[in-house]
């Protein structure tokens, strides 16, 4: 079992910045693909960002690129969203997952464990 705890959202004002984290803890977290979804009221939860084990592979939302950057520390078991320039549609509940992958999942059926997910709420 993996457990996922997302923490870092909040309120933020149009233009503002936020960055979210995700601690893993549980199984062994090697080799591990991580991502960010986001699902707004009354839509699918889409993919936001993802990145490989060794970081070597990361992928955007295409709308999401030059904002949002997606990074991790193995170290501690923790990836990180930094999201700039939000705005009033970001405006979702964030959430990490984790996949056992040799590429970058894009769909959430593909992720095998979730965080409980994190408001973000951008006010304009």
């Amino acid at each position: 079992q993996v457990q996922l705890v997302e923490s870092g959202g909040g309120l933020v004002q149009a233009g503002g910045s936020l960055r979210l984290s995700c601690a893993a803890s549980g199984r062994a977290f090697s080799g591990v693909v991580m991502g960010w979804f986001r699902q707004a009221p009354g839509k699918e939860r889409e993919f936001v960002a993802g990145i490989t084990w060794s970081g070597g592979r990361i992928y955007y939302l295409e709308s999401l690129k030059g904002r949002f950057s997606i990074s991790r520390d193995n170290a501690k078991n923790t990836v990180y969203l930094q999201m700039n320039s939000l705005k009033p549609e970001d405006t979702a509940v964030y959430y990490c997952a984790a996949a056992w992958s040799n590429g970058v999942p894009r769909y959430s059926y593909e992720y095998d464990y979730w965080g409980q997910g994190t408001q973000v709420t951008v006010s304009s």
